[in-house]
């Protein structure tokens, strides 16, 4: 049964059927998560599926795929078929069961406890696939805007997973060039990567879009792919 969306899960079901249309960097990301899992697991876990970009990316044969994602509109564009099972709930709180591999691509930022997510994580599968934005992300529009990011740091993000998983990593800068700044900010606004800028009231939007200085917006991504610690 689909549950009501909490705020930060409406702004994401509001903007499900844009967000399909404006996640290029999004696409990009999770071709290269999925090509580089080397091994072909059986019983996948998507934390944070959205419309099913993980799972159209899949090319080995697969006997169970199960996706979580807190925003009900975006389940509703995954596709289904007797192999996939949609759970709209918070993959935080949501005690999912076992599975082969974890995958979470673009998604991981958003968690409230990163520690404690990633214990659990660590508990329930043997081998992880993410893909994390992190704070080079917009970079910088938040000095230009004085505001503080809030996602995560890739430092940061390296001594909590060591704490639960052996892994190599690989941090991916992207720029997606635009012929103005207002196509910046419209990019932003239907990507699902906007809760830092929207704190801008009307008059700083104005400013920023204004005063922006480059030609694109820059994106910072951590890849991640291991296995439990023993």
């Amino acid at each position: 049964m689909l549950k009501m969306p909490s705020i930060q899960t409406n702004e994401f079901s509001k903007k499900a059927f844009s967000y399909t249309k404006h996640n290029v960097i999004q696409k990009k990301v999770v071709k290269k998560l999925i090509e580089n899992i080397k091994s072909n697991p059986k019983r996948i876990l998507d934390l944070g599926c959205g419309s099913g970009a993980v799972y159209e990316q899949i090319f080995w044969q697969i006997e169970e795929f199960t996706g979580i994602d807190s925003a009900t509109n975006m389940c509703l564009l995954h596709t289904t078929n007797s192999k996939i099972k949609l759970i709209n709930e918070d993959f935080e709180t949501y005690e999912f069961n076992q599975a082969d591999i974890i995958i979470s691509s673009s998604a991981i930022q958003w968690a409230k406890n990163l520690d404690a997510l990633f214990q659990k994580i660590s508990k329930k599968t043997d081998k992880i696939a993410f893909s994390i934005f992190c704070d080079g992300t917009f970079k910088t529009i938040y000095e230009v805007a004085n505001l503080k990011t809030f996602l995560p740091n890739k430092d940061e993000l390296i001594k909590l997973l060591n704490r639960y998983f052996e892994f190599d990593y690989e941090i991916v800068n992207y720029k997606l060039d635009f012929e103005d700044n207002l196509s910046k900010f419209r990019y932003i606004k239907n990507s699902g990567v906007s809760t830092g800028v929207r704190k801008l009231n009307f008059k700083d939007t104005k400013k920023l879009i204004s005063s922006y200085p480059h030609k694109y917006l820059e994106f910072e991504v951590m890849f991640i792919w291991g296995k439990t610690k023993n």
